[in-house]
């Protein structure tokens, strides 16, 4: 698999029937490895491990229903009254990050209504606090710590 402009960590990897598999531990199984989960699985270590977020309050592949139609939100952060926090899509490190996925993960805001939306292919990462109040977002320079994000 690509480097990724991700700290490496020790994944697990197994082989079936002539398929890789990644261990995803949020949860706790082997899933088949794709050049995204590849991607997904060394953001939500980095998230656990450098910017201390509980693994307990992330979960992959939540489902939520928009407009009729079952989608599938990558990775959502909960709060501890396990409200959604932040929402976080991924794209195989050859694709790029483009107004498309943006749109993509906004759409899945409007059922959410997270505070943070993360966009990455784990070469470039985006991440945007929005304020509801004001019906604006902002950029930020980083990837927010567990600790740095606004607690409700």
């Amino acid at each position: 698999m690509l480097a990724l402009n991700l700290p490496a960590y020790p994944h697990k990897i197994i082989a079936k029937e002539g398929k890789n598999y990644i261990f995803d531990p949020l949860r706790k199984k082997y899933v088949a490895l794709t050049p995204e989960e590849w991607v997904r699985q060394h953001f939500v270590n980095y998230l656990v491990r450098y910017k201390n977020f509980p693994a307990g309050l992330l979960a992959n592949e939540i489902q939520i229903t928009l407009n009729g139609t079952k989608k599938r939100c990558d990775t959502v952060l909960y709060s501890r009254g396990l409200i959604p926090r932040m929402i976080v899509e991924y794209k195989a490190p050859d694709v790029e990050i483009t107004q498309n996925v943006f749109d993509q993960i906004t759409r899945y805001n409007m059922v959410l209504k997270v505070d943070y939306l993360i966009v990455t292919n784990g070469i470039s990462h985006y991440c945007c606090q929005i304020d509801y109040q004001t019906r604006s977002y902002r950029f930020l320079a980083d990837i927010p710590s567990y600790a740095d994000l606004a607690q409700e």
